[in-house]
């Protein structure tokens, strides 16, 4: 497994991946939908290239030589300086321990407190957010306009 940036090349894995229901409904705020099309595949693709910073921004989850994931690190809105860790990955990836790797790797090359955010079910990313050594803080409805389970750890 290698973290690398997305690229338009990679615009099949994207779409591949963020066209199934099973990752998307987890994702952002509702109503939540799929990526219907590789256009709409590829518009998301540039609008996420746009917001590359150092470590901050979308990571392609690579494992031999294919995106079958991403793992971000963005800056939240509002004045504490908080970034998020997310993980996204293809379902016949699920469970082989690469969204804690990715995450793990994405985590040391930053510092700060850095918060996950989780659906309230969904229990396969709590799960990384307690391996990743990220304490549990209840649900917040302070983010993206949806109640979710949030995760932090403050790093040198």
């Amino acid at each position: 497994m290698r973290l690398r940036r997305w690229t338009e090349d990679d615009v099949e894995a994207f779409y591949d991946i963020y066209s199934r229901w099973e990752v998307m409904r987890h994702l952002g705020a509702h109503p939540r939908r799929v990526i219907p099309d590789r256009e709409e595949a590829l518009a998301r693709l540039g609008r996420m290239r746009g917001r590359e910073d150092g470590p901050r921004g979308y990571w392609a989850i690579e494992v031999d030589g294919v995106p079958v994931g991403t793992v971000l690190l963005l800056p939240l809105e509002g004045d504490d300086g908080e970034v998020e860790i997310g993980w996204h990955l293809h379902p016949a990836h699920h469970g082989k321990g690469l969204a804690t790797r990715a995450a793990r790797e994405l985590l040391s090359r930053t510092g700060g407190r850095v918060l996950a955010l989780t659906d309230e079910d969904n229990l396969a990313s709590q799960a990384v957010a307690t391996r990743l050594g990220m304490t549990d803080e209840g649900l917040t409805d302070r983010w993206y306009g949806i109640t979710a389970r949030q995760f932090a750890i403050t790093l040198d």
